[in-house]
């Protein structure tokens, strides 16, 4: 084979694989169908699934605990938000995550749980919850979590359901999500719903840092990578040791993803409505944890935990 055929191969396969790669998170069942594939490869229906405990682990497994029956309903529930993905675009990140609203899903949400009720005072949902922003069950929780929003599509009969659920007491975390464009792409859809609204940078000196864990790190050292990246950190021998953000990000420079932020958007009266972790995937810290011993205690126990707990132990006492 000529040299320039064989090169046109590489770059077709390479292709190929890439695409294949992205689309792996849901697949074409047929028409009008919201079936999608978990990392473990279980098929979840969007229009049927209601909790996290009803779809197999495909990380270590997830705890089982109970709870007194008289208090079933004083519990704090892990509320995760299915949504839509935007299509290509560009201003839209192709390197944003194909998973979309099941990345982590159900590991991250049962396993944080858990440790939630662990480690405070605090009694979760051993069950968890799922839901769209249109379901009239989204008032019945103060608060609800969205994962690699990066490329969330926010659709136009979810904006003013999203809208008074955060002026009227509710609060969303976004968490996982990389790079500038992802984060222009998240304040755009939260704009919509909160157009008077800006986000603000949280330094840490902020008592959300110092609630239940006492944070005395600089920001950057909070960082969770995703697993694979996280232990190939903490490899001597390996070319990414000691890197912790995800440089490889289609992004408008390649130290979009550097620095860790955490910011939130505040009502008239100091409370959080919405509060983002950029730059930084906790997700895979609380769904990974048990994957390798290195990981769980850089990453699992050292970030990923003590800032989930102190951000919903903070804005479920504030």
């Amino acid at each position: 084979m000529k040299k320039a055929g064989l090169v046109t191969l590489i770059v077709f396969c390479v292709a190929g694989a890439i695409l294949a790669q992205r689309g792996r998170g849901r697949r074409d069942w047929g028409e009008g169908s919201h079936i999608v594939e978990t990392e473990g490869h279980d098929l979840v229906d969007e229009d049927t699934v209601r909790t996290a405990r009803e779809i197999a682990s495909h990380s270590t497994g997830t705890p089982n605990w109970t709870n007194d029956p008289a208090f079933a309903r004083d519990v704090f529930t892990f509320v995760r938000v299915l949504y839509s993905r935007a299509p290509q675009g560009p201003d839209i990140s192709w390197s944003a995550s194909h998973w979309g609203w099941i990345t982590d899903f159900p590991d991250s949400d049962l396993n944080l749980s858990f440790r939630l009720q662990q480690v405070t005072s605090m009694k979760t949902d051993p069950e968890g919850r799922v839901l769209r922003l249109t379901d009239p069950a989204l008032f019945d929780y103060p608060w609800i979590y969205m994962v690699e929003p990066g490329r969330l599509r926010l659709r136009d009969e979810e904006v003013e359901p999203l809208r008074k659920y955060l002026l009227n007491g509710g609060v969303l975390w976004a968490d996982d999500f990389w790079g500038q464009k992802q984060w222009d792409n998240l304040a755009r859809n939260i704009k919509r719903a909160l157009p008077e609204r800006d986000f603000v940078d949280l330094d840490m000196t902020n008592q959300i840092f110092h609630c239940v864990f006492d944070i005395k790190v600089p920001m950057n050292q909070l960082q969770t990578p995703n697993s694979r990246q996280g232990v190939e950190s903490l490899n001597p021998n390996s070319g990414r040791y000691g890197i912790t953000w995800e440089y490889y990000h289609d992004d408008y420079t390649r130290e979009g993803a550097k620095d860790m932020h955490v910011r939130a958007i505040y009502d008239d009266k100091g409370r959080i409505m919405v509060i983002a972790t950029h730059n930084c995937d906790n997700g895979d810290g609380w769904e990974r944890e048990g994957e390798d011993d290195g990981f769980f205690h850089e990453f699992s126990e050292k970030r990923a935990y003590p800032l989930g707990i102190n951000i919903i132990f903070y804005l479920m006492t504030h």
